[in-house]
């Protein structure tokens, strides 16, 4: 099967007095279709992971392999090109833009992808009706629930096929029905290919997933024997 993330022997250190070692040695490596959750309370490195992972900032040591493309020398106008052709992002908060509707949301997530306008449309009506939002092509986020917008910020992480769907800490917003509600989508969105990696602090949440790996001051340890 192949390697979505490959991650050898990743560093990130921020200059500071003394400084400050947010990642050290990190291996991980994440097979298509897999389903990670990495969990870790504030100040263990979440979101230098995170920022590394997705190709928002760079490790100072080590090699990062996103779906086989070596990351480690690309220039910020190829990582940026990279980031918006292969990986989905889901956070915490929707970024849902409100004076556009659910469809025109959705298609922003193409924007990276060949294809025609008209195109972009039929990716993001596809996006909806995987997320079981179809029904809200025509509504502005305004009028959807927090569960309803959390769906449809899925939709428009899947819309451009990435190879990966990175989320951080996408239940923060929302409460225990509709947290249920979007792992149960991310259960069905596993079962269908999808690679999920989930960064998160949240234990129950983190349970949800197929591998469990946890941060502690920059290290990774995955769980075994669940």
């Amino acid at each position: 099967m192949t390697d979505v993330i490959t991650l050898s022997g990743i560093g990130r250190t921020f200059a500071a007095d003394p400084p400050v070692v947010a990642l050290a040695d990190v291996h991980l490596r994440v097979a298509e279709g897999d389903y990670v959750s990495i969990v870790g309370p504030s100040g263990s490195g979440k979101s230098t992971l995170l920022n590394v992972l997705g190709l928002l900032d760079t490790a100072d040591t080590g090699r990062y392999e996103l779906a086989g493309q070596d990351t480690t020398t690309l220039d910020d106008a190829e990582r940026a090109a990279l980031r918006g052709a292969r990986i989905g992002f889901v956070f915490q908060s929707f970024h849902l833009i409100g004076y556009r509707d659910v469809t025109e949301n959705v298609m922003l997530g193409g924007l990276y992808t060949a294809g025609s306008r008209k195109g972009r449309r039929e990716r993001a009506h596809a996006a909806l009706d995987r997320v079981g939002m179809g029904h809200r092509r025509a509504f502005r986020p305004t009028r959807l629930s927090g569960g309803e917008r959390q769906r449809v910020a899925i939709a428009r992480a899947l819309a451009g096929d990435p190879a990966l769907l990175l989320c951080d800490e996408p239940t923060g917003n929302l409460d225990s029905a509709n947290t249920d509600a979007v792992l149960d989508l991310f259960d069905a969105l596993r079962a269908d290919g999808t690679t999920l990696v989930v960064i998160t602090h949240d234990e129950a949440v983190s349970a949800r997933a197929a591998r469990r790996v946890r941060i502690t001051d920059g290290r990774l340890t995955e769980e075994t024997g669940r």
